[in-house]
């Protein structure tokens, strides 16, 4: 029997088969998929293969090839991985430039991990009614930064609806993973999109500017005019899994348009002579964040980088 991973909540997954039905099911045997060691093996979005046992829950018994997938380096485990999505059209990255403040290096390294897997983004700045005047000018540097590069960017109130119809056409019909910082308003964006589903949220820490997790399992929600939401987890930082260092700089797409220019083809865009990328950066035609956050993509492979809140 085929059905699609609609929920996990850690040991079990929530399969929505092809005939409708809602089955419980856990995992058989020790998965590992293409050698990577994963938390999770089964993520949501997946299809798989069950077999329904005498009680009416079910063993996964085969995962299907994944199309993408979204990953980050496990928060504890340095050589393991988890997987935040499988099978996905978009992703819609939840950013604030307050209450709490999205580090410039987390939105890039999401963004750049969704270009390793071929996953487009959709960057949502969230609780714009918030912010004064030096805040609003900040978000529209942000913006216009993130438009130059070819990011889509919106900028929103999930609290007071501010912005938020104009993202059903893009949601209709597709599978979008929600993702940011906890804090950010992911819930409250979906109670705002889908007023039914009523999940709880929470208000931010005034000692420390940060969020807190109240999403604790990460859901597919169907949408009225078709595709999902799938609502995750809020994540602290994002530590990139499996990148070898000559491929970082193709997933920073203006990054890439330079260094086709550089004097040496395994320039690392760090020192060498003749580097178009390093030009680019002190003409400005690079911005200095984004330049840093390659940079500090390219020092992952020093032990317990990734564990930092970027």
């Amino acid at each position: 029997m085929q059905g699609l991973v609609i929920k996990n909540t850690g040991s079990w997954y929530t399969v929505r088969t092809d005939d409708g039905r809602i089955i419980e099911s856990k995992v058989k045997g020790n998965f590992r998929i293409k050698g990577i060691r994963s938390t999770n093996p089964v993520a949501v979005g997946d299809r798989v293969q069950i077999t329904v046992n005498s009680q009416g829950t079910a063993f996964i018994t085969t995962i299907e090839e994944r199309r993408n997938y979204i990953i980050r380096k496990a928060a504890n485990l340095s050589k393991q991985s988890h997987i935040l999505a499988a099978n996905v059209d978009q992703a819609f990255l939840i950013a604030t430039v307050n209450y709490p403040q999205t580090s410039l290096t987390f939105i890039d390294r999401f963004l750049a991990s969704a270009e390793a897997y071929d996953v487009p983004v959709v960057l949502i700045f969230n609780k714009c009614d918030r912010y004064n005047a030096e805040e609003l000018r900040f978000l529209d540097r942000l913006t216009d930064l993130y438009r130059q590069i070819g990011y889509d960017c919106r900028c929103i109130s999930a609290v007071s609806g501010e912005g938020t119809n104009a993202l059903f056409p893009i949601l209709a019909g597709k599978v979008t993973l929600l993702s940011g910082n906890s804090g950010v308003g992911k819930s409250t964006l979906i109670n705002r999109l889908l007023p039914e589903q009523n999940l709880r949220t929470a208000e931010i820490s005034d000692a420390h500017n940060t969020g807190t997790h109240t999403t604790t399992f990460s859901e597919m929600i169907e949408l009225p005019a078709g595709g999902y939401i799938i609502d995750t987890p809020g994540i602290k930082g994002f530590g990139t899994f499996n990148m070898a260092p000559h491929e970082i700089c193709s997933y920073f797409k203006e990054i890439f348009v330079y260094a086709k220019h550089c004097k040496f083809s395994n320039c690392t865009h760090t020192h060498e002579p003749g580097c178009a990328v390093l030009q680019a950066v002190e003409s400005h035609h690079i911005a200095q964040s984004r330049y840093r956050s390659y940079l500090s993509m390219l020092d992952d492979k020093e032990e317990n980088k990734y564990r930092d809140a970027f």
